[in-house]
């Protein structure tokens, strides 16, 4: 059994040192990996992201990120990467890792991912070029995405799951304005799941959707934004040969937004 711990949309500024880092020192006893799901900082700053990383460094468990939009607000995306890794956080976008956890081995694909509507509402790649380029990002993100998650092992000691910050469904959307819902997510993340195959899918960006959701393949979705979880983060637990097992737990800290 692995037991993965998940949180997005922390948003951590300069007045936030310490606030997360009592109940993630607790993650040995529920956890065996943490997945963060993007928005780790506000507005994407080095200072921000060494904030981020002074929470997270020398954990008692391995840590795997994914960027989200905040990280990227001030085009510093690869310096908030670098202060991450140098924590030794493993960051993905359009890769694979694979954590070993006493012979059951957590195979984790991830990308930012990005907006374009669900299946029936969606945009499309014509028109303006603006319009091109704006579907042309979630297509690169979905592909690599697939990509990541085909290349990973697929044996029966190996749980896989795909870890976004836009959401793949509009099942965990419900609650947020209709009409934002294409700049939520995107139908070609649930597609690149199913196709690459996935025990569970993770995601954020949506503070005022549901937790649960499920493609149309029937890998099941959770939103871990930390507004919808209300949590430090929510745990899940995954069996190699029984994929997905329903479970959630807090840390022993309770809510510590």
């Amino acid at each position: 059994m692995i037991r993965v711990a998940a949180v997005g949309d922390i948003h951590l500024g300069r007045d936030s040192r310490g606030t997360l880092r009592p109940a993630f020192d607790t993650l040995d006893e529920c956890a065996d990996v943490l997945l963060l799901a993007g928005d780790l900082t506000r507005r994407g700053t080095v200072e921000e992201a060494e904030v981020v990383a002074g929470e997270v460094a020398g954990l008692p468990v391995p840590v795997v990120a994914v960027l989200g939009n905040h990280d990227y607000h001030s085009g510093l995306e690869a310096e908030v990467t670098a202060a991450l890794t140098a924590a030794g956080v493993t960051v993905l976008e359009g890769e694979g890792t694979v954590i070993d956890r006493g012979g059951t081995r957590l195979a984790v694909a991830g990308t930012k991912g990005f907006g374009g509507g669900f299946a029936g509402r969606s945009a499309g790649e014509f028109g303006e070029p603006e319009m091109k380029a704006f579907v042309a990002l979630t297509r690169r993100c979905a592909t690599g995405l697939r990509t990541s998650l085909e290349q990973l092992p697929r044996d029966t000691r190996t749980v896989r799951v795909a870890l976004t910050h836009f959401s793949p469904v509009a099942d965990t959307l419900v609650g947020e304005p209709p009409e934002i819902h294409p700049f939520l997510g995107s139908c070609l993340l649930a597609e690149a799941i199913d196709e690459g195959g996935a025990d569970l899918a993770v995601h954020g960006h949506a503070h005022k959707g549901v937790e649960r959701g499920m493609t149309a393949g029937g890998v099941r979705v959770r939103n871990v934004a930390q507004p919808v979880i209300d949590s430090a983060f929510a745990v899940y637990r995954l069996h190699a040969e029984q994929p997905y097992t329903a479970g959630f737990c807090v840390s022993q800290e309770g809510d510590a937004r």
